[in-house]
């Protein structure tokens, strides 16, 4: 039994959902951005937040990262980063014009869905993006055309898609609930039997392993504990899915929005994160839930994530653990030296058209 809190709380033993936090690609973007303050210098502009996580954006903030929307915001010559999000055609064809050196941050996920749109929208393809109005990923495929894309959030909008040719093709937001995705495009095959389905799904491998493990604690647990920002996409998902499974949920951006009364009459408790946010936030929730008596913590079993994307030209391909690994070892000579010929042979980085590598240039590393 778990000792007693001055709350009246008494927690007896935290599940660990597994996998939970950081994917590749938000791994990849940070880094990015990382990469580019210690090559270029402060200050590296990105278009909107990198990833949707306020410590995240906070800490790159006070490394110098400045976070815009507007990209009249960035002065001539200045580097900028797209989110992981992607962007428009327009956004991409006006930071050309402005002459801004781009690194492209965009999750190579993403990226393999404009690239879908953009291939078949030649064969003469119209869309149902399946996404949530408003959200950047959404936007940013959708402005890979002019037109022809139509967006529908639930199953009642497929009744309103008016396409104006006979071939169809259907995207999906790589974020979204994977249940509700498959209800909604179940919709679109009803009303459109011929509708082209991408090869393989567009929902993300994280976003489909983060879901599959709260399915998994759900159920063994009291109440579930989601650490995520209130903008991020994958961790709203998390919380709704161990509601719609019958079990309280609540979403917190940092352990002090962790309130004690959501606990109460509940020891056993189960906790995840969002795949934008860091480890470091789900271990001071642990240490919350530690004062708050829980003596036990077990991890559940799941799937172990081992996908690795490069990073683009001009930034070099290793990691900065690897680098700070092997300076630490006395090799920061010959890194400085490779990362030197990384620099001359990528020009300093490409102009805005230097985009995120395709899905198929991914490759899988060993983290165990």
């Amino acid at each position: 039994m778990s000792a007693g809190t001055a709350d009246g709380v008494r927690v007896d033993e935290v599940l660990l959902a597994e996998p939970r936090g950081f994917c590749a690609g938000v791994d990849r973007a940070i880094e990015i951005v990382e990469r580019a303050l210690v090559r270029f210098g402060a200050p590296i502009y990105v278009r909107h937040e990198i990833v949707h996580n306020t410590f995240v954006v906070n800490d790159l903030k006070a490394k110098g990262a400045i976070f815009i929307e507007d990209l009249a915001e960035v002065p001539p010559g200045a580097t900028l980063v797209f989110s992981a999000h992607g962007v428009s055609k327009a956004v991409r064809s006006e930071a050309a014009r402005r002459g801004f050196q781009v690194f492209d941050a965009t999750c190579p996920l993403v990226t393999k869905v404009h690239v879908e749109v953009a291939k078949l929208s030649k064969e003469g393809y119209e869309f149902i993006m399946i996404g949530h109005k408003g959200h950047p990923e959404v936007e940013g495929t959708m402005g890979q055309l002019h037109e022809g894309i139509y967006l529908v959030e639930d199953v009642a909008d497929v009744a309103r898609v008016q396409p104006r040719g006979g071939r169809l093709a259907v995207v999906t937001q790589t974020t979204l609930s994977v249940d509700d995705a498959a209800e909604i495009l179940a919709a679109v095959k009803q009303r459109f039997p011929h509708v082209r389905e991408p090869k393989k799904q567009d929902i993300c491998y994280a976003t489909q392993n983060r879901q599959d493990a709260v399915k998994v604690l759900a159920p063994a647990v009291d109440v579930v504990v989601v650490v995520g920002s209130p903008t991020s996409s994958n961790s709203n998902r998390l919380r709704e899915l161990a509601e719609r499974l019958g079990t309280p949920a609540y979403m917190v951006d940092s352990a002090e929005d962790l309130d004690p009364a959501w606990l109460d009459g509940r020891r056993r408790v189960g906790l995840t994160a969002g795949a934008s946010a860091p480890d470091i936030l789900v271990q001071q929730v642990i240490a919350r839930l530690r004062e708050l008596g829980a003596l036990s913590l077990r991890k559940m079993d799941g799937v172990e994530e081992s996908v690795h994307f490069p990073l683009p030209r001009g930034l070099g391909d290793r990691s900065m653990a690897e680098l700070a690994a092997a300076r630490a070892a006395g090799h920061a000579a010959e890194l400085d030296e490779q990362d030197e010929g990384d620099a001359a042979a990528s020009a300093g980085a490409t102009a805005a058209g230097d985009s995120a590598a395709p899905a198929g240039s991914a490759r899988t590393v060993d983290r165990s």
